[in-house]
């Protein structure tokens, strides 16, 4: 998601924070998820920032309205892409790779009952799959037989589109694809929040124009690590520093 925010948004400087000490949040409580989007959020209005994006679909649903209701500035969450899915699929039948908390969530419950109604969703929770990107292993055999475990069930069953659940879970798009062939699409939002992004700063005229633009990014992980498999993913190098001890 990152990728699109930078592409549609060019002239915004972001301040990205990776908690990857504390990943994955999907098998982590909601009061724990909650108070990590708290602390993490009064951390970036400290570095001066002008939006938030809750670019986790967990955290999403665990700790949106708790940062919402505790900030001025604007919110922009993330949710699975069943709506696209329902409009992409010929089969009737798609598939959603998810967190565990998201595949309990309301959230989804309310997606799947506003737009799910004339197609069978197989919602599918993938544990262990965050800490493979995490680590930097996006095509090990360890990972492909992982995801061929999650996945195949859903294949079998006649599902010609497959909703990542998870921004994380973008980075598998390669394997999925070479997974499931080319005739089932494979939905993800990040173009969509990077959108819904730029409406909200137009709306309160926030958006800025010919800035010279920065990336600076955080971890509360080891830093060294998180620089290389940030960059390893983002297909440029990248420079991460260390969170304060606090958050």
């Amino acid at each position: 998601m990152l990728r699109e925010i930078r592409a549609a948004l060019p002239s915004e400087s972001i301040d990205y924070v990776a908690d990857s000490a504390h990943a994955p949040w999907g098998d982590k409580p909601p009061g724990y998820v909650r108070e990590r989007g708290l602390k993490l959020a009064r951390f970036l209005l400290e570095q001066g920032v002008k939006a938030i994006v809750i670019g986790s679909n967990t955290g999403t649903a665990g700790s949106a309205e708790a940062v919402r209701g505790a900030v001025t500035i604007p919110v922009v969450g993330i949710e699975p892409g069943i709506k696209p899915a329902v409009a992409a699929t010929r089969s009737g039948v798609i598939g959603a790779i998810v967190p565990a908390a998201v595949g309990e969530s309301d959230r989804l419950a309310s997606l799947l009952d506003r737009f799910s109604a004339d197609v069978q969703v197989m919602v599918q929770p993938v544990p262990g799959l965050v800490e493979f990107i995490e680590a930097g292993d996006l095509d090990s055999p360890a990972l492909k037989a992982k995801v061929e475990a999650y996945v195949r069930p859903m294949l079998d069953a006649g599902v010609d589109t497959i909703v990542l659940g998870s921004t994380h879970y973008v980075f598998l798009k390669p394997v999925l694809a070479e997974m499931a062939g080319p005739d089932v699409a494979l939905i993800e939002t990040g173009a969509a929040v990077a959108r819904q992004l730029g409406r909200v700063l137009d709306e309160r005229n926030l958006r800025a124009t010919g800035a010279a633009a920065r990336d600076r990014f955080w971890t509360s992980g080891d830093p060294a690590l998180s620089a290389h498999v940030m960059s390893k993913l983002l297909g440029r190098e990248v420079k991460v520093e260390k969170l304060p001890p606090d958050v």
